[in-house]
């Protein structure tokens, strides 16, 4: 028996969580193991229960979803958080990226999108697609300014030139499959390569690694900018 997928539902309007909770429990691999209207509340109850994922308002009263999306995974590392957002990829979704979550969903989105992202957050894949990368580049440009010359972290000087080069091509929104064919590898390879990467740099997973790579200009970010103009 497959193991179900356990959800925090945390929105401040009760009947967008009944909603979702709706949508949730209509699928067998689900169970929504509690709800919350305010931030607060949210890391209260994700301490409590430890769930698999967060559905998480990024606008909410008492402690808005960047800082709960901080204070969650302080107090339960594993599981993974989802930020729903009114608008695409606006500041407050950037910064809770930055803060950890593991990607984005806008709240009108299909039930089925819904489902998915679940699904697919779980399993400890991205929400990101390439288009949303470049977004993410963009916002990362205003927010942070240019010119700026990174710090250098620990861990960076640690990888290997392949891991390097997967980290950069993960950066620019490539998917295990795009990568293998860029560096003429097999897709199993690329996922080691990830795996190792993540590891050594300890990012929680490709979200991570993306807002990492243009924090730390391993890929400038004027240049993707550039790319994704062009």
């Amino acid at each position: 028996m497959t193991v179900p997928i356990r959800v925090l539902v945390v929105d401040d309007e009760e009947l967008v969580r009944t909603g979702m909770r709706l949508i949730l429990e209509s699928q067998d691999d689900f169970v929504v193991v509690d709800e919350a209207g305010d931030g607060r509340a949210a890391a209260d109850l994700a301490g409590r229960h430890g769930p698999d994922v967060v559905l998480m308002d990024v606008r909410m009263p008492v402690l808005d979803g960047v800082a709960a999306t901080a204070e969650v995974l302080r107090r339960s590392p594993a599981t993974k958080v989802i930020i729903l957002t009114t608008f695409d990829l606006d500041e407050y979704v950037f910064d809770s990226l930055r803060a950890g979550a593991s990607g984005f969903l806008l709240k009108d989105a299909p039930r089925g999108d819904l489902i998915r992202a679940v699904r697919e957050v779980a399993a400890g894949r991205s929400l990101l697609s390439p288009a949303a990368t470049h977004r993410l580049v963009t916002e990362f440009v205003r927010t942070a300014g240019r010119g700026r010359r990174p710090a250098v972290p620990p861990g960076l000087g640690g990888l290997s030139a392949r891991e390097r080069q997967v980290l950069e091509l993960v950066a620019r929104g490539l998917s295990n499959a795009e990568i293998a064919g860029t560096l003429v590898v097999s897709e199993n390879t690329v996922k080691t390569h990830v795996g190792a990467l993540l590891a050594k740099l300890g990012l929680r997973d490709r979200v991570q690694a993306v807002v990492f790579a243009y924090q730390h200009g391993v890929v400038p970010a004027e240049e993707s900018e550039d790319r994704s103009a062009g």
